[in-house]
């Protein structure tokens, strides 16, 4: 089972990239530039150069599943968010479709649930996650959305919670989210399943039994 990391050069799509293979997990890592293919390729990771804003179908080509991580990033402006958040998440659940992938992993967010209640400046990218949310779900693939809070850099404490009130706080590292990632990768009957995530004080397999 081959899984394509969409957003694999991305903060958390790199640490997850590299956490699966060290764990043998056959992963596939989708790269805009060839120059990006460089450091997966050192690691010993098979990558795929294909574009969110292009054509990108061949990157699924021998994949059964795929995990979006990717976003447009806290420097773009809402044409990005419009044409990598939604507009290529919603072409990815397609082409996963119509290739007849198993399954179909998103990186989501907790506010995507209620746009309004995030800072208004990141309403938009909030809302473009509800949009492509309500796409994968109502689409025929089976499907794990992950919604973690807000976004540190600090190290993985390999330690989670489900709501803001279980971790006294909406934050979550990206180390933590990848490790959420190979979790999910690594059970496949795990499917049409969504999971807040926060840090905490649980382990993963706990939170997302």
């Amino acid at each position: 089972m081959t899984t394509l990391v969409i957003g694999a050069n991305g903060q958390i799509g790199k640490q997850f990239c590299e956490l699966a293979h060290g764990a043998g997990q056959p992963i596939r890592a989708m790269v805009r530039r060839e120059e990006q293919a460089a450091w997966f390729a050192e690691r010993g990771i098979d990558t795929v150069v294909a574009d969110l804003e292009g054509d990108f179908a061949h990157a699924f080509d021998g994949c059964s599943e795929a995990v979006f991580a990717a976003g447009s990033g806290p420097h773009t402006g809402p044409d990005k968010t419009l044409l990598i958040d939604l507009y290529g998440a919603i072409r990815a659940v397609d082409i996963a479709a119509d290739k007849n992938l198993e399954r179909f992993i998103m990186v989501s967010a907790m506010r995507a649930e209620d746009p309004m209640t995030a800072p208004e400046k990141l309403r938009p990218y909030m809302a473009a996650k509800f949009a492509a949310d309500m796409h994968l779900r109502q689409s025929a693939l089976p499907h794990v959305i992950l919604k973690p809070g807000r976004l540190t850099d600090e190290a993985a404490t390999e330690r989670f919670a489900a709501s803001v009130d279980e971790a006294g706080d909406n934050a979550i590292s990206r180390a933590n989210v990848a490790l959420a990632l190979v979790h999910a990768v690594g059970q496949p009957t795990l499917a049409n399943a969504e999971f807040t995530l926060l840090d905490g004080k649980r382990r993963v397999a706990e939170v997302m039994a």
